[in-house]
C-alpha cells in the first residue's frame, strides 16, 4: 500500500514537471524567436530595451497580487487559466500576423499579456508543489523541476532558431499554443489535494500582503537570505545581458562562442540540478544557500579578471559553467525550505516574493550597471559585480550567524536559570 502511494505521487509530480517542461520549451522558443523578429524589423536596441521592459513590468506590478491568488483561489485553475491565456494570445497574434502587416508596438502588446500570465502561473505552480510531494523529497523534486527548466532553457532557443529559420513568425508562435495545451492537460488529469478552507472574514487586499510579508518577519533565516538575495541580484541579474558583449568585445570572438557561453550557463544548471535531484542530501538548506550566493560572486569575480585571449575564453565558458551551477545552489535548497515551512495559505504570497525581487532588480541593475560597464569594461563590471555578492553576502551571513548564536545563549541562560 505504501510502495503504491508512493509510486502515485511520483507519477502524478512527472506528469505536471513534464508538462511545465513542455509549455517552457514552447516559450523559450518563441521568446528567442520574437527578439530575432524584433531586431530584424529594427535594429534598434532602444526597441530591445522597451521589449525587455514590457516583459519584466507585469512581474513587478502583478506579483502581490498573484500571490495572494495563488493562496485564496484553486492553484491548479490559476495556472490552468495561464497557460491557456498565454496560448491563446500567441495564437490570435499568429492569426493577424498571417493574415496582416501589423506593426512593431503589437509585439509588446502580446510580451506584456504573456507577462502577466507568467507572473501569475509561477507561484501557484510552486505553491502546487508541496500538495503533491512529500516533505522529505521536497529538494529532489525541486532539482528535477529545475533540471527540465535547463533542458528547456537550453533547447528552447534551439527549437525557436530552427523554426524561425524555415517557417514565417505566425507558424513558430503555434509551438507556443501546442506547449500551452499540452501543460494543461498534463495539469487537468492530475488530481491536486485541496487545502484545507480557514474561516476568515473577507480579507482585504493591503492586509494579506503584510501577511504575506509577515512570513519573512517570522523567519529570521529566511528573512536573512532572501534579504541577501535581494541584494546580490541587483548586482548579478544583469550579467546575463552582458555575456554576449564578453564574447564579442572583450574576447573579439563570433556569435558561435557566444552560444557556446550560454550553453556552458545551461550545462552547469542542469548538472546541479541532475545532482539534487539523485545523490545530494541537504540538512542545512539556509547555509547551502548562502554558499550558493557565495560562489555566484567568486565566479563572476574571477571571469572578470579571465585575460582577453583565446584561451582565456575557455575559462570563462568554465566559469559560466560554475556561475549556472552556483544558481541552482542558492535556489534549490531556498525554494524546498520555503515548500517545507511556511503555511500552505500563505506560500503564493510568499513565492510572489520572490518573483517580486526578480522583477525590480533587472531593470534597476541594468540602469544601475549598464553606464558603469560602457565607462570602465564588461570584464570590470564582472569583478565589480563579483565582489560586491561576496561582501553582501558576507555581511548577511555574519549578521545571521550572531543573531543565531546569541539566541542560543539566551535559550540556555534561560534553561539554566529554571525560567
Amino acid at each position: 500500500m505504501e510502495k503504491a502511494q508512493k509510486q502515485k505521487w511520483k507519477t502524478q509530480f512527472m506528469i505536471v514537471a513534464l508538462g511545465q517542461a513542455v509549455s517552457m520549451l514552447g516559450s523559450h522558443g518563441v521568446q528567442f524567436a520574437l527578439i530575432w523578429w524584433l531586431a530584424e524589423k529594427t535594429s534598434s536596441p532602444l526597441m530591445l530595451g522597451i521589449a525587455g521592459l514590457v516583459a519584466y513590468l507585469p512581474m513587478t506590478l502583478f506579483s502581490p497580487l498573484a500571490g495572494i491568488a495563488a493562496d485564496r483561489y484553486n492553484r491548479k485553475f490559476i495556472s490552468i487559466f495561464s497557460d491557456m491565456m498565454m496560448g491563446t494570445i500567441a495564437l490570435i497574434y499568429a492569426g493577424l500576423l498571417f493574415f496582416f502587416n501589423l506593426p512593431v508596438w503589437t509585439v509588446f502588446v502580446m510580451l506584456c499579456v504573456r507577462g502577466i500570465g507568467s507572473t501569475f502561473q509561477q507561484p501557484a505552480i510552486q505553491s502546487m508543489i508541496p500538495q503533491l510531494v512529500p516533505k522529505d523529497q521536497l529538494v529532489k523534486t525541486n532539482g528535477w523541476m529545475q533540471l527540465l527548466n535547463s533542458g528547456s532553457f537550453l533547447l528552447g532557443p534551439v527549437i525557436g532558431a530552427s523554426l524561425y529559420a524555415i517557417f514565417p513568425m505566425s507558424v513558430v508562435l503555434m509551438s507556443d499554443v501546442a506547449g500551452a495545451i499540452l501543460a494543461s492537460i498534463a495539469l487537468a488529469v492530475v488530481k491536486i489535494p485541496e487545502l484545507e478552507k480557514t474561516d476568515r472574514e473577507e480579507p482585504h487586499f493591503i492586509a494579506e500582503i503584510k501577511e504575506g510579508l509577515q512570513v519573512f518577519k517570522e523567519d529570521r533565516s529566511l528573512f536573512h537570505i532572501v534579504i541577501a538575495e535581494a541584494l546580490c541580484m541587483f548586482f548579478y541579474a544583469p550579467l546575463s545581458s552582458f555575456y554576449p558583449l564578453m564574447t564579442s568585445h572583450y574576447f573579439k570572438l563570433s556569435a558561435m562562442y557566444g552560444s557556446a557561453v550560454e550553453l556552458s550557463f545551461a550545462i552547469g544548471m542542469m548538472v546541479s540540478s541532475l545532482l539534487f535531484s539523485s545523490v545530494l542530501k541537504i540538512n542545512r538548506k539556509i547555509r547551502v544557500s548562502f554558499t550558493g550566493l557565495f560562489g555566484m560572486g567568486a565566479m563572476s569575480m574571477l571571469c572578470g579578471i579571465i585575460p582577453p585571449t583565446y584561451i582565456g575564453w575557455f575559462f570563462f565558458a568554465g566559469g559560466c559553467i560554475c556561475l549556472g551551477a552556483s544558481g541552482n545552489v542558492h535556489t534549490i535548497p531556498l525554494t524546498a525550505y520555503m515548500q517545507e515551512t511556511i503555511s500552505p495559505d500563505k506560500m503564493g504570497r510568499a513565492f510572489s516574493v520572490l518573483t517580486l525581487i526578480s522583477s525590480v532588480t533587472m531593470p534597476a541593475g541594468l540602469l544601475f550597471s549598464s553606464p558603469i560597464a560602457e565607462k570602465v569594461g564588461v570584464n570590470v563590471w564582472f569583478f565589480i559585480s563579483g565582489l560586491c555578492m561576496i561582501l553582501l553576502t558576507a555581511s548577511v551571513s555574519i549578521h545571521y550567524s550572531v543573531k543565531c548564536r546569541r539566541k542560543k545563549k539566551y535559550i540556555m541562560f534561560r534553561g539554566q536559570k529554571g525560567f
